[in-house]
């Protein structure tokens, strides 16, 4: 606590988005700010300090001193580590500064260990772990999901991931080899696809909240959450595509020169390495492929809502907003 604060600098609104969200390339530089892996390094400590100086700050209150950059600086560590909706530290792994280094040694290793069907399975059940946890962090905190369906969206997606990945495995025995690499990004598709609506299935059967262009709250719509999860399910498979399958064009050439044959050891390393790469660029992009505050015409709504609607507002509500998740 500080004893003496200062005012917030006249015209800054700290929750303003500093970059314009409307377009892709603005949105990719926000979410090139908050998704930087660097930010998962930092202190404990440093964080609750950025929550507090973020929080006084919204109260208009901020320690004598404080600049600009500094404020900004404490939002990107709030972004990066607390959720949007509940203000909770989320857990390490969960985060999605933490896609880069946790994506990279996964798919790395789904990458080189596509041989066996033990290796395969070991794998693709690391992945939907780690994906578990990413998709329970990043859930939205005004939909509750219970144990129970946690459970069901991990097994069923596990599932689907390894029935993928062994059907395509064992079929894929007698074709070029190449198409045997991109069986994991094939498996990895396939549980996106069932993982995060199974995950987020309190949203499609209860709906979620939408509102006016100022925020103000208009009803549940379950055809929004459909369309949120559906570009959150769209944006997931892109994030891991460009890795998954130019990665395995890249190993396919590399390997047949004799300097890669001797030092096969290095694959692995090699090829987690050239994931972070990818990552590193497709996890803000991928983010970034859709706006996070997404929009649905009034004449897509349900036709409840959309009565409820237009019988307060007119036709002054001609497009509802709501928050689509990560």
């Amino acid at each position: 606590t500080y004893t003496k604060m200062a005012t917030v600098p006249l015209g800054f609104n700290i929750d303003s988005p500093r970059w314009d969200q409307s377009t892709f390339v603005g949105r990719l530089k926000h979410f090139l700010n908050i998704t930087d892996p660097r930010t998962v390094l930092v202190p404990e400590e440093e964080l609750d300090r950025a929550k507090a100086l973020v929080e006084g700050c919204r109260a208009g209150l901020v320690p004598p001193g404080s600049s600009q950059e500094q404020l900004l600086y404490a939002k990107k560590l709030y972004d990066s580590a607390f959720h949007p909706d509940s203000g909770e530290k989320m857990n390490l792994i969960g985060r999605m500064s933490f896609q880069v280094p946790g994506g990279m040694a996964i798919a790395g290793c789904m990458l080189q260990f596509y041989r066996t069907v033990p290796a395969v399975v070991f794998w693709q059940w690391v992945n939907q772990s780690f994906n578990a946890f990413v998709n329970y962090t990043n859930r939205n905190a005004a939909s509750p999901v219970s144990l129970r369906q946690i459970g069901v969206a991990y097994v069923t997606a596990t599932g689907a991931a390894l029935a993928t990945a062994v059907g395509l495995n064992l079929y894929t025995k007698r074709a070029p080899p190449l198409l045997a690499r991109w069986v994991p990004f094939a498996a990895v598709a396939a549980a996106n696809c069932v993982n995060i609506p199974m995950m987020r299935q309190q949203e499609i059967i209860n709906g979620i909240t939408v509102t006016d262009e100022n925020n103000n709250e208009l009803g549940r719509s379950r055809r929004a959450a459909v369309k949120g999860i559906t570009q959150v399910v769209l944006s997931r498979i892109t994030m891991a595509a460009p890795g998954m399958i130019i990665l395995p064009i890249i190993m396919e050439r590399l390997e047949k020169f004799t300097f890669m044959q001797r030092i096969r050891v290095l694959h692995g390393p090699l090829q987690v390495l050239l994931c972070g790469g990818f990552l590193l660029f497709m996890v803000p992009a991928a983010c970034a492929l859709f706006p996070q505050r997404c929009s649905l015409a009034l004449a897509d709504l349900e036709l409840e809502l959309r009565d409820s609607i237009v019988a307060k507002h007119g036709d002054k509500v001609p497009y509802v907003y709501f928050n689509k998740g990560l």
